[in-house]
């Protein structure tokens, strides 16, 4: 690659934002927004177009946004710990939701006690590691964003299918908990101090139960409701260890006997709906500030979801749908207004990415890449793939138009998406592409560190969500 010196970008930012600051005289804002369980369903990728995210949108319009960007990990726990620590799952040992993280991870060098040991003003709200109580490493202040009850609307049947959870409240958006987080990341946007700040701002939904006012759902008539693409078949060239992941007799066999397929994806469009509206209260803050010019934006969900295709529900897989997610970038002075960078991307290059632009240290044990040269200009060469694992052994790549998928059994998945975008076909069996497999693999992890205490056997148990523990230090 024939990347232009971080340094260069990094003056050049500072020189857009601050006319005549030298790079060590001040350092950018970030507002840095966490989002819970959000897959692609949103306007500016065109996934679904029932879809209603003018806000999202709208940052996209600002910057760039990534349309093939992927989890290190379709689950809470270990996508954020990866993303947070710069590390894969597969370095770390952390691969579940039931893990703890901190034995394999020092809390120190943690992207916000990164920011903080350097004079940053280091901000928490809502769920940036896996629980709210779960604050990692050094924080300024955090606020767990836990707010008062929510009661189902009188319109409500039921709370959903199993565990598949979705009706709409009676409550007000200013009683939902992340109204409450948006407050609190604002009001700390508009602290006077001569020290940066950063900003982490996590929204909880769209994570089930797929629950917010119903006045979201009503913009969602369910006689208008598409169900995603989907094929019986579809699991069929599927070995084992993917029908496992996939789970058809579980979720997906509850919701066909219940056929409310429909409502549960009504719910869902609602829910990233609510999303979007928080989100926008967060940009009009930024926008009325006096320090939108000097403050890096850095958008993020956490994983994709699954609402049914290849007969799954929910994330904890290795396909495009739980895997893909939504990744913008605003960095004045650096981003082009309104592009789109089509390379696959995933979060551990977010960290590096981050300490660039803010002109910091590297730290030693991140693993990942300075993604700042594609966002100046997307056009520019990138040859690393996108990975993404679930459990131990497991792993997905997305490279180019391929997605390859090795489980720890050695069975494999292989989709070309310039031609099936849907990954129906699986073809890791053609023997015309035996080398496009191999040349795929060298990519794939030479070490795959032991589970973290909490963990499975590599078959991708574990999964549900749990809640995270323990507390991260205060500033005197």
């Amino acid at each position: 690659m024939s990347f232009p010196k971080v340094p260069a970008l990094v003056s050049l930012f500072l020189a857009a934002v601050l006319p005549g600051a030298a790079a060590e005289d001040k350092n950018p804002n970030v507002l840095f927004i966490a989002i819970d369980d959000l897959n692609h369903w949103v306007g500016h990728l065109g996934r679904n177009p029932q879809t209603k995210t003018p806000n999202l949108d709208r940052l996209a319009a600002q910057g760039l946004s990534f349309t093939n960007a992927y989890c290190t990990a379709p689950a809470c726990n270990p996508s954020r710990a990866s993303l947070m620590s710069g590390r894969r799952p597969s370095t770390t040992g952390c691969y579940t939701n039931a893990q703890n993280w901190r034995p394999g991870i020092r809390e120190d060098q943690l992207m916000n006690s990164h920011f903080f040991k350097n004079g940053y003003r280091v901000y928490g709200a809502g769920k940036i590691y896996h629980g709210a109580a779960d604050r990692g490493g050094e924080w300024t202040e955090y606020f767990d964003g836990k707010g008062g009850a929510l009661t189902p609307h009188p319109a409500a049947p039921d709370k959903g299918v199993g565990g598949i959870e979705f009706y709409p409240l009676a409550n007000t958006n200013e009683e939902m908990p992340d109204h409450a987080v948006v407050d609190w990341s604002i009001a700390r946007m508009k602290e006077e101090s001569d020290q940066p700040f950063f900003i982490a701002c996590g929204l909880v939904k769209p994570h089930m139960p797929f629950s917010v006012p119903k006045d979201w759902f009503d913009l969602f008539p369910l006689d208008s409701i598409e169900l995603p693409p989907y094929r019986e078949d579809d699991l069929d060239d599927v070995p084992p260890a993917g029908m496992k992941m996939a789970g058809p007799e579980g979720d997906h066999a509850k919701i066909l006997e219940s056929g409310r397929w429909k409502e549960a994806v009504q719910a869902y469009l609602a829910t990233i709906a609510y999303c979007d509206y928080e989100i926008g209260r967060l940009l009009d803050a930024l926008e009325a500030s006096p320090k939108k010019d000097n403050t890096i934006v850095c958008l993020w969900s956490d994983h994709g979801w699954s609402l049914g295709e290849k007969s799954h529900w929910r994330k904890f897989a290795l396909w495009e749908e739980p895997t893909r997610t939504v990744h913008i970038w605003k960095v004045p002075g650096v981003t082009p207004v309104g592009k789109t960078c089509e390379w696959p991307v995933d979060y551990l290059n977010v960290y590096p990415t981050l300490v660039s632009l803010a002109g910091l240290s590297r730290p030693e044990p991140l693993e990942g890449f300075d993604m700042s040269p594609i966002l100046e200009d997307p056009t520019l060469d990138w040859d690393q793939p996108a990975m993404t694992t679930h459990g131990r052994g497991n792993h997905s790549l997305r490279f180019g138009d391929w997605r390859y998928i090795r489980y720890a059994d050695g069975s494999e998945e292989l989709y070309d998406h310039a031609s099936d975008p849907l990954e129906y076909n699986n073809l890791a069996d053609d023997p015309e592409l035996a080398e496009t497999k191999k040349d795929l693999a060298t990519y794939l992890p030479k070490n795959e560190a032991e589970n973290l205490p909490g963990g499975g056997k590599g078959d991708g148990k574990g999964t549900r969500d749990g809640k995270g523990k323990g507390k991260g230090k205060k500033k005197p």
